[in-house]
């Protein structure tokens, strides 16, 4: 910047300001200006040292100087402040901020003002401290605004003390330094004082290479005396517009949009480069204050300069936000949790910068702090939305989701420790756009239900894989068959409901609600499956054994899904439907497996064969404990509703082969019968009670039974009707013919007789007394035809 450099001079009193347009030079009255600017402002850097609590004109304070230290060499120290970047006039402000700049301030009284003190820190440091801050922040100052230091010593006094910092030190001078000094500044006050506006303004060019070389506050009050001067030309011109008037107007506008620009530009900047620009944001920000008041003159922009600032800083969030790294999906599977961290660190690191920094070089009115972290909600939030377009995949649409609703109010950002407690009344939300948040939420529950109907159709192949194609064993556990897909699954369920109840209580319900829904297709895609690649295995053990394993295992994932009935209780019914109609479908698998089992055995009882031989019994029994150890690989609760159904059908298959008239017992063979049918029905009883069957009423029919069969005298079988008919109820006169032929009493007094007595004795008992549920007799198939006694009278049977 060369036109800011050839304000210092060798000679102080030799200082001259010379502003280059197309190769000319300022006027020269403009450079007088100049000179009594820099002169003012280093009376006021004298006036500050003279109003120090540690000045020894200070009546109020005493300071203990160091040995050797002379009051020539504390003056020196102080008299010669480096050249002020402002053509403006100085004037002492309360903060040292506006000691040092003396921006837009008014001419003051040369006349040292001693009522009026600096303000002291909470430490008493000695005089050469205080000496050499002062020397630093004017250093600091200078380069915050990039002016050249003066590195000769051409105008210093002769006799003068060197200062107590030497400027060799000066120049090595840290930006950490700088940033330290700067930390003392205080938040400058809303009023200000304008400096005064040249009465003839420069060139359009010079004034337009002021704002190139951000010479701001030079520029904006050659642009106030521009517009003055439009003013007053258009109030000559009220009715006419003379070209010269229009080309003004033009030239204003230009102008000042070149001004907007260059402001607009270090605003942009001024987080990314905070001490840079420390210095000139104080000059932009009283611009934007004088433009705001002027709104409503002529010559003006239309344009607000408050908005025009708040979408500079916009602008600087926004590439901010940009320059946070970004990997390919296909280059990082976490490409996106790395770019949310480091967007978060970033979002904290520019909130601290500008707390600490920027928001000094602001009025309070320009809520800097407030105005940057709302860019920051905006920014963001489009750019989460940029991010949503490229995320397919569920642990990326879980962490952006994550990110959004707790993340970004967290201690990992919004709630971070330094920003407090400037946090304390703003909002942490981000700024979405309208139903963003919904279509999320959506996708992600979409998604969930898209993974887990693919997660269920892998549990299917890989069944198939290890376990059908193989003929694989099934695996044990606690004693019972179980295969390991319905923990996955409950795994897989359970882990996305608990990541969706830490983003939202809300979500959860839907989540529950979405995979419960595809769980509900799954039994029957998985029934379908299991038929076509096992039921060629029909009816080997290993069938019966995978039969078992999936009851069990639907039971398991069925109880599972239990837990999410108060959340969601349709779906959960609507599973629990689809489970047990599957359970329902295997057991009826096995039960007409083993049905067809026994069923040969069962046919061949109470026959010739049986009497005579015990093989058929035999096999029947050794199905029946085959039965009993498949049953004991099957879990509750359905184990024992199965083992009571098939109780229930051996029973009454083997009771009912004694309705088929398939053979009489002759030659009092009835006694023999009775004997086998009692131990045989002993041993039955034992299998099915080690089963736990609860159709324990089932147990006195073969004794009862026994009982009529094995009578030595017919006229006793009447005696024994009664214990029967009080177990069974459904017992009639038709069974009861069917068991006499059997006995070998088909006809005669005693057989009428036993007829007549069941008759008396069932029009005795209670018929509503009897359970429905305990019916054993009632739809046996009787076969013989033996009714055709019943009509004769009772005195016919009566005689002898």
């Amino acid at each position: 910047m060369p036109q800011i450099m050839d304000m210092l001079s060798e000679n102080p009193d030799e200082d001259r300001v010379s502003l280059q347009s197309n190769g000319k030079k300022a006027t020269d009255g403009a450079a007088k200006k100049n000179l009594n600017m820099m002169k003012k402002f280093r009376n006021s850097m004298k006036k500050a040292t003279e109003q120090s609590p540690l000045s020894h004109k200070s009546k109020n304070y005493k300071v203990k100087f160091n040995e050797g230290t002379t009051g020539n060499e504390i003056g020196s120290a102080s008299s010669h402040p480096p050249p002020s970047p402002s053509l403006s006039a100085s004037s002492p402000a309360t903060s040292p901020q506006k000691k040092m700049l003396g921006f837009f301030q008014k001419k003051e009284d040369p006349s040292p003002q001693k009522d009026k003190q600096l303000t002291r820190s909470n430490t008493d440091p000695n005089l050469s401290r205080f000496s050499e801050s002062l020397v630093k922040k004017g250093e600091s100052i200078r380069r915050s605004l990039r002016f050249p230091r003066k590195t000769d010593d051409s105008d210093k006094k002769v006799g003068e003390t060197p200062p107590i910092t030497d400027a060799n030190s000066l120049a090595e001078m840290t930006e950490e330094e700088e940033d330290g000094v700067m930390d003392v500044f205080e938040e400058i006050d809303e009023l200000y004082t304008l400096p005064e506006i040249p009465h003839t303004p420069l060139s359009v060019m010079q004034i337009n290479k002021l704002i190139v070389n951000e010479v701001l506050e030079e520029a904006h009050m050659n642009l106030l005396a521009l517009r003055l001067e439009f003013q007053r030309d258009q109030e000559q011109f009220v009715k006419d517009c003379p070209v010269e008037l229009c080309t003004k107007e033009k030239d204003l506008n230009l102008l000042y949009r070149d001004l907007m620009n260059k402001i607009s530009s270090i605003v942009r900047d001024s987080n990314s480069f905070p001490a840079r620009n420390k210095g000139l944001l104080v000059l932009v920000a009283r611009i934007i204050q004088e433009e705001e008041k002027r709104a409503k003159e002529p010559g003006g922009l239309s344009d607000s300069w408050m908005t025009a600032w708040k979408e500079a800083v916009c602008q600087g969030v926004e590439a901010k936000v940009k320059s946070v790294h970004l990997e390919q999906k296909d280059q990082n599977a976490s490409w996106l949790a790395v770019h949310l961290g480091l967007l978060g660190k970033v979002i904290v690191e520019d909130l601290e910068t500008v707390k600490r920094d920027l928001r000094w070089s602001y009025p309070p009115s320009f809520k800097v702090f407030s105005t940057y972290l709302k860019s920051y909600h905006r920014v963001v939030g489009l750019h989460l939305k940029k991010l949503e377009q490229q995320t397919t995949e569920l642990k990326d649409l879980y962490q952006l989701l994550d990110w959004i609703l707790n993340k970004y109010k967290s201690e990992m950002v919004m709630g971070s420790l330094p920003l407090q407690p400037d946090m304390t009344d703003e909002s942490t939300d981000l700024l979405l756009e309208e139903d963003f948040l919904k279509h999320l939420k959506e996708k992600y529950c979409s998604r969930i239900k898209e993974d887990m109907r693919t997660t269920l159709g892998r549990v299917i192949e890989l069944e198939n894989e290890f376990i059908w194609r193989v003929k694989k064993q099934p695996e044990k556990e606690d004693n019972f068959l179980k295969s390991e897909f319905p923990m996955d699954i409950w795994t897989n369920v359970k882990g996305n409901i608990q990541n969706s109840r830490r983003l939202h209580a809300e979500l959860e319900q839907r989540v529950i609600s979405s995979l419960l829904e595809e769980l509900k297709n799954f039994p029957e895609r998985f029934e379908t499956e299991f038929q076509n690649h096992c039921s060629a295995l029909k009816p080997q053990q290993l069938w019966t054994e995978y039969q078992i394993t999936y009851i069990n295992s639907f039971t398991a994932l069925q109880q599972h899904m239990e837990g999410y009935h108060d959340s969601c209780p349709d779906e959960v019914e609507g599973f629990r439907k689809e489970v047990k109609g599957l359970i329902e479908r295997l057991l009826q698998g096995l039960e007409k497996q083993f049905k067809e089992d026994v069923e040969s055995y069962l046919r061949r009882m109470m026959t010739r064969k049986w009497l005579t031989s015990d093989d058929d019994f035999n096999h029947l029994h050794k199905r029946i404990e085959l039965l009993s150890k498949h049953c004991d690989l099957m879990s509750p609760p359905h184990v024992q509703e199965f083992v009571s159904r098939l109780h229930y059908h051996v029973v009454r298959e083997y009771i009912g082969q004694l309705m088929k008239n398939n053979y009489t017992c002759k030659n009092q063979k009835h006694e023999k019968a009775a004997i086998k049918i009692r131990q045989q029905w002993d041993k039955l009883t034992y299998l099915f009670e080690e089963m736990k069957s609860t159709n324990k009423w089932l147990h006195p029919v073969g004794d009862d039974l026994g009982n009529i069969i094995g009578q030595k005298n017919n006229s006793d079988i009447k005696n024994h009707l009664q214990p029967l008919l009080e177990h069974y109820p459904d017992f009639n006169k038709k069974h009861l013919v069917a068991v006499l032929h059997f006995r070998g009493l088909t006809n005669g007094r005693d057989h009428q007789l036993i007829l007549r007595r069941l008759t008396a004795l069932k029009e005795e008992t209670d018929s509503s007394s009897s359970v429905r549920s305990q019916v054993l007799f009632e739809d046996m198939q009787v076969t013989s035809n033996t009714d055709c006694l019943h009509i004769l009278p009772f005195s016919c049977l009566c005689s002898s």
